[in-house]
Order: structure tokens, then C-alpha cells, then sequence
């Protein structure tokens, strides 16, 4: 895939998640809320980790780029 239709494509998508969050935020309200991933929160501060949202963030990148690469 040439590198053009790479960043065109990658453009495509993030103005596709930028106009969810901004027009219809409910669709993505779920990501950061998984079992597993890790909020303290305290007075005054607060400590959040989503570890179970990235992991499921890297296996959904992986399958697609193995999809789009693959020779």
C-alpha cells in the first residue's frame, strides 16, 4: 500500500473517532470502563490506568495491520 493512501486512510479514521466523540460521545462512553482497568481515586487526586482498554486497543491494531499488510 503506498504511503499516500496510508495517511490518507489514517486521516479518514481519526476524523471518523473525532466526529464520534464530538456528535455522538455515547458510542465510545464504554472505553476506559472495562473490568480490569485500574482508577484510585483520592481527595484531591486521582490515579487512572486502562490496562484491559489498551490491550484491547493492540489486538484490534494488530489484526488490522496484519489484514492490511500481509503479503
Amino acid at each position: 500500500m503506498p504511503l499516500g493512501k496510508l495517511i490518507l486512510i489514517l486521516g479518514l479514521v481519526i476524523t471518523a473517532i473525532g466526529a464520534a466523540l464530538t456528535w455522538a460521545p455515547w458510542l465510545l462512553s464504554w472505553f476506559g470502563k472495562l473490568p480490569g482497568d485500574i482508577r484510585i481515586e483520592k481527595e484531591g487526586s486521582g490515579f487512572y490506568f486502562p490496562v484491559v482498554s489498551m490491550i484491547l486497543i493492540s489486538i484490534v491494531l494488530s489484526i488490522l495491520m496484519n489484514l492490511l499488510f500481509r503479503r
